[in-house]
């Protein structure tokens, strides 16, 4: 069986909808994107739902379907942020994404993420991390910003636990006590351990010579930790061992590069690629191109579009439109003739409502010996037209993996 390269470029939270401002039209449509519609008129299109019709999905549901896995493989936002910032997981850990937070003496919530606190958080997080309560070990670890991830370890142990974040638009609800999701004795031992761990977390915090500081200048003081995201790390087979293939992602989003260590994919990140506008779109092609000469499959990943689209800043996503179109451009440039280039993305994130939502996202495939069809452009309009129709997450990376020559025939 011929078994060729497959390099996806992946544009987070590309998809929307039509926008006054933009002359009614959708970013993508709005933006100049010259190398996007390269590919698309030179290949194959269609419409792609992650999971199906009208059903939103995370960035990290987005993209664990986008590596290959299936939905219901999902093991929770909290183990793949925690891979995502190299902390050390084992099979049974319970894991939670977390904010350092601002509360008042009443538990009133004045800033869920500290003032966007950039600085001194691994100090912060060195004087809670390996709290013991009641045989359950907490080990805390900060990631980007306000940012962090909290692994429980211990027996007797469960995720069907609420959050601890309100997570109210506006800062001014109290936190949650952590409730038990069901009648299990685990349950209610874990959401009573982890009240303990952050009530003592506080009061740790409060006096803090980090936050005594912030506080003297002015800032808002990381004295609470809030948590969210619960998940129970699994066992997953890899799917680079599944497809016995080699995986490579390039990223600079920290749950991206969790689902591709959970993927069995080779993380591959620099401080030049920031998630926003100002990450270094060269070095990405570059690493991308270098990364296929030694892999099967390579994901290149752009966060732009996604932030700007929550951000409700339409012109600014045709920006962040037009930086993708850069990265493809530069791939289109130095691909290798019997490679497949990809264009997808793990959601649509329309402006107007600043949060992810249920609509498909457009596709693309070009490469050797691809069924080109009519579509000129590259966009949600002119994809519904693509011959590859309109496909499930699923059943567009199955499309993938058969151009690699990965899928075995059913039947004789």
């Amino acid at each position: 069986m011929l078994h060729r390269k497959v390099i996806i470029a992946i544009a987070d939270g590309i998809g929307d909808r039509p926008i006054a401002e933009l002359d009614d039209k959708t970013p993508l449509e709005y933006a100049d994107t010259p190398n996007l519609d390269r590919v698309a008129s030179a290949g194959i299109n269609g419409m792609m739902d992650p999971i199906a019709p009208g059903i939103p999905v995370g960035t990290d549901m987005g993209h664990l379907i986008l590596f290959g896995y299936e939905p219901q493989d999902y093991p929770g936002r909290g183990p793949i942020e925690a891979l995502g910032v190299g902390m050390e997981v084992q099979p049974g850990d319970i894991v939670l994404r977390c904010n350092y937070a601002t509360v008042d003496s009443s538990g009133i919530v004045l800033d869920r993420r500290a003032g966007r606190i950039r600085e001194g958080t691994d100090r912060i997080a060195e004087t809670i991390s390996g709290i013991e309560i009641d045989g359950v070990t907490f080990y805390l670890k900060s990631a980007t910003e306000h940012r962090a991830v909290l692994v429980l370890r211990g027996t007797g142990l469960s995720d069907r636990i609420g959050d601890s974040d309100p997570k109210a638009p506006n800062d001014g609800s109290p936190y949650h006590e952590v409730k038990p999701l069901d009648d299990s004795d685990e349950a209610k031992r874990t959401a009573a351990v982890l009240n303990r761990f952050l009530q003592e977390a506080h009061r740790l915090l409060s006096r803090h010579p980090v936050n005594e500081a912030r506080v003297q200048r002015g800032e808002k003081p990381a004295n609470f930790i809030l948590t969210r995201g619960v998940g129970r790390m699994t066992e997953l087979t890899p799917i680079s061992e599944r497809l016995n293939i080699r995986g490579s992602c390039i990223a600079g989003e920290s749950t991206v590069l969790g689902v591709a260590k959970l993927a069995g994919f080779k993380p591959v990140t620099d401080s030049r690629m920031t998630a926003n506008m100002d990450t270094d779109i060269e070095l990405k092609a570059e690493l991308a191109l270098r990364e296929l000469a030694d892999c099967d499959l390579v994901l290149v990943h752009v966060k732009a579009p996604d932030l700007k689209g929550h951000d409700n800043e339409p012109l600014e996503k045709a920006k962040a439109v037009e930086l993708f179109d850069r990265l493809v451009g530069l791939l289109l440039r130095d691909m290798p003739e019997d490679a497949y280039l990809a264009l997808a993305a793990d959601h649509s994130t329309p402006c107007e409502v600043g949060e992810h939502s249920g609509e498909p996202v457009p596709i693309a495939i070009c490469g050797p010996g691809i069924r080109k069809d009519r579509v000129l452009h590259y966009n949600e309009c002119d994809g519904v037209s693509g011959g590859l129709g309109r496909l499930s997450g699923m059943d567009f990376v199955r499309t993938l993996h058969d151009l690699m020559g990965r899928v075995k025939k059913q039947g004789n």
